[in-house]
């Protein structure tokens, strides 16, 4: 029976390893490839790292970082963190990485992603879609770490992103990043409804019956999530995690 990839992803800043809540207020989980070496030990599907500093500071996520995972790594693992190049992405995956995920510079400049699909293959590229209400009760899209405002709406924009070719979209819900009182449901239903490429779900998941729910209900290709894997419950205790085969069994 089919099931969902389970994804977990690790926020990167200043080579360590940290949690953010609503994109702010971060906290320091530990070391990165330590984690890296607990998800091997219990299976991870697949590993993303997102350098949340790299674009503001105008620079590529460490190409040593994505090396040293790649010698550690047992899974498929994505980063992200200042791709804006077809240079960049030759360097990250001539690293180790499996797929590069773009943002800001996606927004920026979307014929970027069309370059990237035909020289490396629709698989390869993924879109990271950060969005938010804005004060008007609309979504839109965000970039820089949830700093500025785009003219796109998530669909609006996942759409282009397809037509441009990226491989899969991760919808990010900034609101609910590292609350852990379940998914956007209804939009991540409406993303999916109208794509033909994977959605991957991010932003809130605090159980295993948010990764049901969001896979149930609204049709995402795969669930993704940070605070759930890194957290041993909606208490923060910090306990790097991943369920048990039989348990994904269930989802």
């Amino acid at each position: 029976m089919f099931r969902p990839r389970i994804i977990p992803v690790l926020l990167l800043k200043d080579n360590g390893l940290i949690k953010s809540t609503k994109f702010k207020n971060y906290n320091y989980i530990g070391d990165p490839i330590n984690a890296v070496k607990i998800f091997n030990d219990l299976k991870s599907d697949e590993l993303v790292f997102l350098d949340i500093n790299a674009s503001k500071e105008k620079r590529l996520i460490s190409l040593e970082f994505v090396k040293k995972v790649s010698e550690e790594a047992n899974m498929p693992f994505a980063v992200g963190g200042g791709i804006k190049s077809l240079d960049h992405i030759h360097k990250v995956i001539s690293s180790g990485a499996e797929k590069v995920i773009i943002c800001s510079e996606a927004v920026r400049n979307p014929q970027f992603i069309k370059e990237a699909s035909y020289s490396f293959g629709t698989s390869t590229v993924s879109v990271c879609v950060d969005y938010r209400k804005t004060l008007f009760k609309n979504n839109s899209v965000f970039t820089l770490s949830g700093n500025k405002k785009s003219r796109y709406s998530p669909l609006e924009f996942s759409k282009l992103m397809q037509d441009k070719g990226a491989g899969e979209i991760i919808l990010q819900s900034i609101s609910r990043d590292g609350i852990m009182e379940g998914y956007d449901l209804d939009l991540i239903k409406e993303i999916s409804s109208n794509l033909e490429i994977p959605v991957v779900a991010l932003g809130g998941a605090g159980d295993l019956n948010d990764l049901h729910l969001a896979f149930r209900e609204s049709k995402a290709s795969a669930l993704a999530a940070g605070s759930l894997f890194v957290y041993q419950s909606k208490r923060r205790g910090v306990l790097i995690n991943y369920p048990e085969k039989s348990e994904l069994k269930e989802i």
